[in-house]
C-alpha cells in the first residue's frame, strides 16, 4: 500500500447535519477514501474511482484568469461565512476545467490534513507565486482571510484584464503582418510563376520591376521550405534567447519602450502593475521593504525590476519612496506624485490605487485608438503588396498594348 498510486475518487454521502453531499478526492483506496471523509464528518455511502473521459480528453490548462477566478469564488464563499475546506468542494463543483478542478481538490486534501492554506498553495508554485502565497499567510496570520482573499481576486482582475489588453494591442499587427506575409508568398509560388510562362513567349525584354518581381519567385519557388525552417529557428531562438540571456532580454525590453505607440502603451502597463501590486501588498499590511521585492517581479520588464531593487534599497537606507522613485528618472511625475501625497497623508495604498486605476484606463484607451489607427494603416499596407505585385504582373501586357 505505500507504493499505491493516488487515484480520484467520486464520493456520495451525508455530512454531519443530514446533507446530502458529493464530490472527488484524491486517495491510494476506497477505504482509505471513506476514512478521510470520516474525518471531514461526511459518512460516504458510494465511493468509486473516477471514470477516465472518453478519447482521453477533458483536462484543459490552468490559465492565470483561472485562478483569478477561483480565488473571487473562495473569497465570496468565505465572506457568506461558508468553512474554507467546504467552500473548495463549492467552488470545484461548478467548474468545467477538469485541470483546475484536479488542483483545487489537491489543495483541499492538504487544507483538510491540517496543512495551512499558504503552504498548500506554495505546493503549486506553478499557479501560485510567492506574492500570492504571502499575501494568504498574512490574512491567515491576522484572521481576515476573507478580506484578504479579495483584495487579492482584485489584484489578479486587474492584473489579467491589463495583461489582456496589452496582448490585444499586440496581437492585431502581428496578425495582420502575418497575413500579409502569407498572401504575399502564396502569390509569388502560385499566381507570379504562371504570368511569368506568359511573359516568357512575349520575347522582348521585362520591365525591371516585373523582372524584380519574377525573381523574389523563382527565389521563393526554390527555396521556400528553408525560408520558413529559417524563419522559426529564428523566432524560437530570440524567444529563448531572452529566457536565458539576461543582455537580451534588456535589448528587448529596452526596445519595446522605444517603439512609437507600443513603448508608451508598455510604459503605461508598467506603471499600472507597479502602482497595483505595490498598493494591495502594502494595504495587506507587507511591510514596505518586503512589498518592493515582490513589486520588481510583477513589473514585467527588467529594465523596471532592477530599478524596483534599486528604490528598495534606497528606501532601506531611509529615504522617502517618491524620493527614490523620482531618482530613478523612470516612472511618470504623476505616479511619485501621488506617492508622496500618500506618504503624506498616510494613505498611499489609496493613493497606489487610485494611481493604478489611472494608468490602466490609460491603456485601455490607448489600446482602442491603436485599433482605429491601425486598421486604414494595415489596409495600405496590404494595398501596397497586392497591387504591387498585381502591376509588377500587368505591366508587361500594358506595354505591349502600347507597342501594338
Amino acid at each position: 500500500m505505500a507504493n499505491a498510486t493516488a487515484v480520484e475518487y467520486i464520493y456520495k454521502g451525508v455530512d454531519s447535519k443530514g446533507t446530502k453531499v458529493q464530490g472527488e478526492v484524491t486517495g491510494t483506496s476506497p477505504a482509505l477514501v471513506k476514512a478521510q471523509l470520516r474525518k471531514r464528518g461526511i459518512i460516504a455511502n458510494r465511493v468509486q474511482k473516477k471514470p477516465k473521459p472518453l478519447f482521453g480528453g477533458g483536462k484543459k490548462k490552468v490559465r492565470p484568469a483561472d485562478i483569478a477566478l477561483f480565488t473571487r469564488q473562495m473569497a465570496t464563499m468565505m465572506k457568506a461565512g461558508v468553512p474554507l475546506v467546504q467552500s473548495f468542494d463549492i467552488v470545484a463543483d461548478g467548474l468545467d476545467n477538469l485541470g483546475l478542478k484536479e488542483l483545487i481538490f489537491k489543495i483541499r486534501d492538504d487544507v483538510a490534513s491540517g496543512t495551512t492554506f499558504a503552504d498548500a498553495l506554495r505546493k503549486h508554485h506553478l499557479y501560485f507565486d510567492d506574492l500570492f502565497c504571502n499575501l494568504v499567510a498574512s490574512g491567515e496570520q491576522s484572521g481576515a482571510l476573507e478580506t484578504m482573499l479579495d483584495r487579492i481576486a482584485t489584484y489578479k482582475e486587474k492584473t489579467e484584464s491589463l495583461k489582456a489588453k496589452i496582448k490585444k494591442a499586440m496581437t492585431y499587427p502581428i496578425a495582420v503582418v502575418v497575413v500579409a506575409i502569407v498572401v504575399t508568398s502564396i502569390l509569388l509560388v502560385k499566381v507570379v510563376p504562371q504570368f511569368a510562362e506568359t511573359f516568357s513567349n512575349f520575347g522582348a525584354e521585362l520591365p525591371a520591376f516585373t523582372q524584380l518581381v519574377v525573381g523574389m519567385s523563382e527565389w521563393m519557388q526554390a527555396n521556400w521550405f528553408i525560408a520558413l525552417i529559417i524563419s522559426v529557428v529564428a523566432i524560437g531562438g530570440i524567444i529563448e534567447a531572452k529566457k536565458r540571456n539576461r543582455n537580451v532580454a534588456d535589448f528587448f525590453d529596452r526596445l519595446i519602450l522605444k517603439m512609437p505607440i507600443i513603448g508608451l502603451i508598455t510604459y503605461n502597463s508598467i506603471s499600472a502593475r507597479f502602482a497595483r501590486t505595490l498598493s494591495t501588498t502594502f494595504a495587506a499590511g507587507v511591510p514596505l521593504i518586503d512589498a518592493l521585492k515582490s513589486v520588481s517581479g510583477a513589473t514585467g520588464n527588467t529594465i523596471y525590476k532592477e530599478a524596483t531593487l534599486k528604490i528598495r534599497d534606497a528606501v532601506a537606507t531611509g529615504i522617502p519612496l517618491n524620493t527614490a522613485l523620482r531618482s530613478s528618472g523612470l516612472f511618470p511625475t504623476m505616479l511619485v506624485q501621488m506617492t508622496a501625497i500618500g506618504e503624506e497623508s498616510g494613505a498611499l495604498d489609496e493613493m497606489l490605487g487610485k494611481a493604478a486605476d489611472f494608468y490602466e484606463e490609460a491603456v485601455d484607451n490607448m489600446v482602442d485608438n491603436l485599433t482605429t489607427l491601425l486598421e486604414p494603416m494595415i489596409m495600405a499596407v496590404l494595398g501596397i503588396l497586392v497591387g504591387g505585385l498585381m502591376i509588377a504582373m500587368y505591366l508587361p501586357i500594358f506595354q505591349l498594348g502600347q507597342v501594338i
